[in-house]
Parts: structure tokens; sequence; C-alpha cells
């Protein structure tokens, strides 16, 4: 693992330690490394959904798709 150095002015870091007292994080490169994975995984689900959104409709998604669906998942991987 690599090291990187940021500042933060002293509300932040006051920020930062109150976030890791409270939250049960151990340091604040732990609460830092939650937070830019959570904003990672924030950004890859907005592109999925954009994405999703820009296809066209291969499906109608009523009651019989989604029981469908619960079947599929239900019987396990084929």
């Amino acid at each position: 693992m690599t090291t990187m150095n940021i500042s933060l002015p002293d509300a932040l870091r006051s920020f930062v330690n109150d976030q890791v007292n409270t939250r049960g994080y151990s340091t604040s490169s732990e609460y830092v490394r939650d937070l830019i994975r959570n904003d990672r995984d924030r950004q890859r689900l907005r592109r999925l959904l954009l994405e999703g959104a820009a296809s066209p409709q291969a499906a109608k998604a009523d009651a019989g798709y989604f029981d469908t669906l619960r079947r599929r998942v239900h019987a396990g991987p084929q």
C-alpha cells in the first residue's frame, strides 16, 4: 500500500476525527479509504443506471417478468 498525504483545514480535520471516533473506524486513513470506495461505487452505479436508461427496452417489466426473475433466482445456477 502506498502513502498519500493530504492537508485539511482544522474544521475538516476535527470532522474526520469525530467520524473516526463515533462511527467505529480505527484510523482516519480507514475513514478516508471508505469514503473513496463509496464514491467509486456510487460513480459506477450512476454509470450503469445511465447506460440502462439509454438502452432499448428488452422486456416489459410487469408482474410476469418479475415472477420469472424470482423463479430463476430460486432455481439457482444451472
